[in-house]
C-alpha cells in the first residue's frame, strides 16, 4: 500500500500565546489517537506552532485503511425463532440492521450457546473520506475554554479561522474543516513576504513558508534563535539577558519572524527595587532585562520585535517610549510608599477579608505571628524576630507599588521595613515568607524566613481544612496543594525538626472556627492524609519505590525530617539480600496476627518454649532490641534495618520448625507473642510487609 507525507495547517487570527503550545500538542495528540483508531499506519507525526496557524505533518501516513472482517453477534438461537422455527421479531430486527435475511446469517457455536452472526469484509476508507473527519475532531476536543463564533458563521473555534490546508504529497484533500474549504493556499507574515501563496507539496511546507511567507514555523526552532538573538545582544552590551522560560515561550507564540533589538531608560530609574523594574518590564512589556556580571540591573534592556524593520532606531525609540511611563509608575510608587512606615499599614489589613470564616489579613497575620514563635523557638531561629516579621509580613499587599504589581510583594515588604529601620533579619524574613512560590522556587534561606513561611503555609493550610472548604478534583483556590509542598520542601531540605501534627493542632488552636474535640481531631487527620499525599507524590517524582513510601507512612510519622530518614532506610533495606525474605516473613506474621489477634498472650513467657528455633528467635529478638533501640531514638534508621537484616535466618528456621498455632492455646498464645515482638521491632521504621521488590 501507498504511502506520503500529510500536511494539515490551519490558518487563524492571532491565536492566545499562553495557549499556543498546548494547543499545538493536544491537535498533534488528537491526530495521532484518531489515525491509530482508524487503523491507518503512519511514521511520525510533528507539530509547528505559530501566532497565525496550527499545523501537523504526518510521515509515511498510508492512503487507505486495511479491510477488515466486520462480525456482529444477534440473538440466541432459542430466541431468534419460535416453536415452529419461525424468525421472531428480534431476529428479523437484527437481521434488517445489517442489511440481510435472517436466513443468510451465519451461526456462531460456543461452549456457552448458539448465537446467530453476521460476518462481512469492510473495505478500508481511503484518506479522502477519513482526513476530514479526523481533523475535525481533533480540533474539537482542544482544550479550548471558551471558543468564539465569527461572522456568520455557526462553528466555533478559539479564534476565527481564515484558511485551511489538506495536502496528501502533492494531493489536495478535498473536505470542510470548521466550515473552511481544503485548499492550498498558505498565508505569510502580515507584513513581510508573500501574504498568500499556493503550497505544491505537504514536504515544502515549512521551507516556503521560511523563504515565500517569512514565517519561521517550527516553535522550537523558532524559539532557540530568539534565545540566540537574546544572549548575542546581551553579550554585545558586556551584560547577561534575564531569560525568563515562561516569558521565552510567550514571545515565541507571539512572533513569526524575530528580531532581538536594545533598548535603553534613565539611569534615574535604577533606585528603584530592581524586582519592580524587571517586574514592569518582563510581564507589561514582554522584555527581556540585561543584567551586568554581579547580577545588577543595567538601564539596557531586550525585546523582540517580529519584523525586519527599514528604520529599526524608529522601533527602538518607539519601545523606549512604552516602557518609560511604566518605569515613572514604579518611581513614584516607591517613593509614595516610603512615607508610610509597613507598622503604620497594619491596622489597614483589617478592612481586607482573608477568608469569610477566617477572619481578615490582620486576623491572619496575628496567627502567623503566635505560629511563627513557636516554629522560630524550634528551629533555633531568632523568635522576636520571627514574631515581628510575621506580623508585618502581609502589610505591604497595602502599598501602591503591590496593588500596581502583585507578583512582587514580600519583596517589596523587604525593602519597605529595610527604609523604616527594621533588623535586618526582620527584613529578609518578610521578603522570602511566600518561598517557594511554585515548584522549584527557591527556599528560604534565613531561619527566621523559613519560620514565618511555614507558618504562614500551616495556617492556611489548617484555616481551610477547619472550615471544611479542602481542594476538590482541579479546584484549589488557596493553592494547598502548592502550600502543603513548600511546607515538605522547606522543613527537609533545610533539615527542620519539626512536627506537623504538633504545628496543626498548635494553628487549629488560634483559628476563629469552633470544633468540638473529635471534629478538631477529624481535621488534624484529615490535614495529614493531605500531607501524606503530597509526600507520595514528591518522593515517587524523586525515584522513590512506592511501596517503600507506603510501608513508612503505614506508620503515620508526622515529622517530614523523620519521614526523610525512613524512607532512605526502607531503601537501603530494600536492596539488601534478607529484605525480600524478610518482608515476606512480615505479611505472614501481619496475617497470622490480625486473624487470631484476641488470642495473643499479653506477654512472652520464656518457659513455655518447646522448641530451639523459637528460643533462638527470642534469644535474637531482645539482642537486637537492645542493639538498635539506641539508633532507634537518634534516627538511625539506615543502620537499624541492616542490623534486623540479620534476623532473616532465624525467622527462616522458626517458620519451618514451629508450628504457630499448636493445638495447646498456652502455646500458641506464647508464640503469637513472639511474633507480635518481631513485628514491633520492623515497625518501629515501617510496615515492611508492604515492600515490593
Amino acid at each position: 500500500m501507498s504511502t506520503n507525507n500529510l500536511l494539515v495547517e490551519i490558518g487563524t487570527e492571532e491565536l492566545p500565546p499562553k495557549a499556543l503550545r498546548q494547543l499545538a500538542q493536544a491537535f498533534a495528540d488528537n491526530v495521532e489517537k484518531a489515525l491509530s483508531e482508524a487503523d491507518l499506519a503512519f511514521g511520525q507525526i510533528k507539530w509547528y506552532g505559530a501566532p497565525r496557524r496550527l499545523a501537523i505533518l504526518v510521515s509515511e501516513l498510508a492512503e487507505q485503511a486495511p479491510d477488515k472482517i466486520v462480525e456482529k453477534r444477534g440473538p440466541a438461537i432459542k430466541s431468534a425463532f419460535d416453536g415452529e422455527g419461525n424468525p421472531t421479531k428480534a431476529a428479523m430486527g437484527w437481521a434488517r440492521s445489517n442489511g440481510i435475511e435472517v436466513a443468510d446469517a451465519e451461526r456462531l457455536k460456543t461452549d456457552k450457546g448458539e448465537w446467530l452472526l453476521y460476518r462481512a469484509q469492510v473495505k478500508g476508507e481511503h484518506i479522502n473520506q477519513l482526513i476530514p473527519n479526523v481533523i475535525n475532531e481533533a480540533l474539537a476536543k482542544l482544550p479550548i475554554p471558551k471558543p468564539m463564533r465569527w461572522g456568520a458563521r455557526s462553528t466555533q473555534f478559539i479564534r476565527p479561522v481564515h484558511t485551511v490546508t489538506m495536502l496528501y504529497g502533492e494531493k489536495l484533500i478535498q473536505g470542510e474543516v470548521l466550515g473552511i474549504e481544503s485548499a492550498r493556499t498558505i498565508r505569510g507574515h502580515r507584513f513581510m513576504g508573500e501574504a498568500e501563496f499556493q503550497l505544491t507539496n505537504a514536504d515544502e511546507y515549512v521551507q516556503m513558508l521560511d523563504l515565500r511567507g517569512k514565517v519561521i514555523v517550527d516553535y522550537e526552532r523558532r524559539k532557540a534563535i530568539i534565545r540566540e538573538q537574546i544572549e548575542a545582544e546581551a553579550a554585545r552590551e558586556n551584560g547577561t539577558a534575564d531569560i525568563d522560560e515562561g516569558l521565552l515561550e510567550e514571545v515565541t507564540s507571539l512572533v513569526e519572524w524575530p528580531v532581538a533589538m536594545v533598548g535603553s531608560f534613565e539611569e534615574k530609574y535604577l533606585e528603584v527595587p530592581a524586582e519592580a523594574l524587571i517586574y514592569t518590564m518582563k510581564d507589561n512589556q514582554k522584555y527581556f532585562p540585561i543584567l551586568d556580571q554581579d547580577g545588577k540591573l543595567l538601564p539596557r534592556f531586550i525585546f523582540i520585535a517580529n519584523i525586519v524593520s527599514k528604520d529599526p532606531i524608529q522601533v527602538v525609540r518607539g519601545n523606549e517610549k512604552v516602557v518609560r511611563p511604566r518605569l515613572a509608575d514604579a518611581e513614584f510608587f516607591y517613593n509614595t510608599d516610603r512615607k508610610i512606615k509597613l507598622e503604620d499599614r497594619l491596622e489597614s489589613l483589617g478592612n481586607v477579608v482573608f477568608q469569610q470564616k477566617l477572619g481578615t489579613l490582620l486576623d491572619k497575620s496575628r496567627r502567623i505571628a503566635s505560629l511563627a514563635e513557636i516554629i522560630a523557638k524550634q528551629i533555633d531561629a531568632n523568635a522576636e524576630y520571627a514574631k515581628r516579621a510575621a506580623l508585618l509580613c502581609k502589610t505591604d499587599l497595602m502599598s501602591e507599588m503591590v496593588m500596581e504589581f502583585t507578583d512582587i510583594q514580600g519583596t517589596m515588604g523587604m525593602y519597605y521595613a529595610r527604609h523604616d529601620g527594621e533588623p535586618a533579619a526582620v527584613a529578609e524574613a518578610i521578603g522570602e515568607h511566600y518561598q517557594p512560590r511554585f515548584s522549584g522556587d527557591k527556599l528560604p534561606q534565613s531561619k527566621e524566613g523559613a519560620a514565618v513561611a511555614i507558618a504562614d503555609k500551616i495556617d492556611t493550610l489548617a484555616g481551610i481544612f477547619a472550615i471544611k472548604m479542602p481542594p476538590k478534583g482541579d479546584k484549589d483556590p488557596f493553592a494547598l496543594r502548592r502550600a502543603a509542598l513548600g511546607v515538605i520542601r522547606i522543613i527537609t531540605e533545610q533539615d527542620y525538626a519539626l512536627d506537623l501534627l504538633q504545628l496543626f493542632k498548635a494553628s487549629l488552636s488560634t483559628q476563629p472556627v469552633e470544633l468540638s474535640e473529635q471534629e478538631h481531631a477529624e481535621v488534624v487527620e484529615q490535614l495529614m492524609e493531605f500531607i501524606y499525599a503530597r509526600l507520595r507524590a514528591f518522593y515517587q517524582e524523586q525515584g522513590v519505590d512506592i511501596s517503600v513510601i507506603q510501608a513508612v507512612l503505614a506508620r503515620h510519622p508526622s515529622a517530614p525530617t523523620d519521614i526523610a530518614n525512613r524512607l532512605n532506610a526502607v531503601s537501603h533495606f530494600r536492596s539488601l539480600e534478607p529484605a525480600e525474605a524478610l518482608a515476606s516473613a512480615n505479611k505472614r506474621v501481619a496475617n497470622i496476627l490480625a486473624k487470631n489477634e484476641a488470642q495473643i498472650a499479653p506477654a512472652l513467657d520464656e518457659s513455655l518454649f518447646v522448641d530451639n528455633e523459637e528460643r533462638q528467635l527470642a534469644k535474637r529478638i531482645d539482642e537486637l532490641s537492645q542493639q538498635v533501640a539506641p539508633l532507634f531514638d537518634n534516627g538511625q534508621y539506615t543502620q537499624a534495618l541492616t542490623e534486623l537484616a540479620s534476623l532473616r535466618e532465624p525467622v527462616d528456621e522458626f517458620f519451618v520448625k514451629v508450628m504457630v498455632m499448636a493445638d495447646d492455646p498456652k502455646l500458641a498464645a506464647n508464640r503469637l507473642a513472639l511474633l507480635a515482638k518481631l513485628r514491633e521491632l520492623f515497625l518501629k521504621v515501617a510496615d515492611i510487609s508492604l515492600i515490593q521488590n
